[in-house]
């Protein structure tokens, strides 16, 4: 089987099982965390990095824009509005940038694959009780109450609709537990280049 792209994990982390129901507020919630990360991500990119990334021209100035601002309650306004950019993308946008990510950050299709098992983890256990009790069956070294006060925690924010800082340290709390290797420097520079979608290259303001 072919290993999941990023933009495919980011979907899968947006939609549920149930999507002919339609995503509910949570997912939506979630695919807009993720728009925003992929948005910081972009950010704090080297300028030469930045610069092999394809993007539309208005989240193009607004990354280039918030680069420039060093003052706190300024970049964090400018940043919110990339991410509203952000959200404009049609998928196939995103993928593009998720795809070029991946090669300057020199992340596998391996790499790919393990982190989408574990966002899949993440969304199970947030949406089904009985994946705890599964999870820790298949690793009876776990520890059950920090990943049983994780998910609670995690269902409250999404509830709520606070920051996802419980969401986000389950993630890390999984990826600890279910590991996900190292992805091969030496193969993703090697094919870097050739990776790359082809769009043109810009140069800094």
């Amino acid at each position: 089987m072919t290993p999941m792209t990023h933009i495919q994990r980011f979907n899968r982390i947006a939609h549920s099982e149930l999507a002919d129901e339609g995503p509910s507020k949570s997912q939506r919630k979630r695919e807009s965390h993720a728009l925003q990360d992929l948005g910081e991500e972009l950010v704090n990119l080297g300028k030469d990095a930045l610069a092999r990334v394809p993007m539309p021209d208005n989240l193009e100035r607004a990354v280039r824009d918030c680069r420039k601002i060093t003052a706190h309650e300024g970049r964090r306004r400018q940043m919110q509005y990339v991410g509203k950019q952000m959200r404009t993308l049609d998928e196939s946008e995103v993928e593009a940038i998720r795809r070029a990510l991946d090669v300057i950050n020199g992340v596998s299709k391996a790499e790919t694959a393990k982190l989408h098992a574990l966002e899949r983890w993440r969304e199970r256990l947030l949406t089904k009780d009985e994946a705890l009790t599964e999870l820790l069956a298949q690793h009876p070294g776990a520890d059950a109450q920090q990943l049983r006060t994780l998910v609670r925690n995690a269902r409250r924010e999404q509830a709520a609709q606070k920051p996802p800082k419980a969401f986000r340290e389950l993630f890390q709390a999984l990826k600890d537990l279910l590991g996900t290797g190292s992805p091969s420097t030496a193969e993703s520079s090697e094919n870097a280049d050739n990776d790359l979608p082809e769009f043109p290259t810009r140069e800094e303001d």
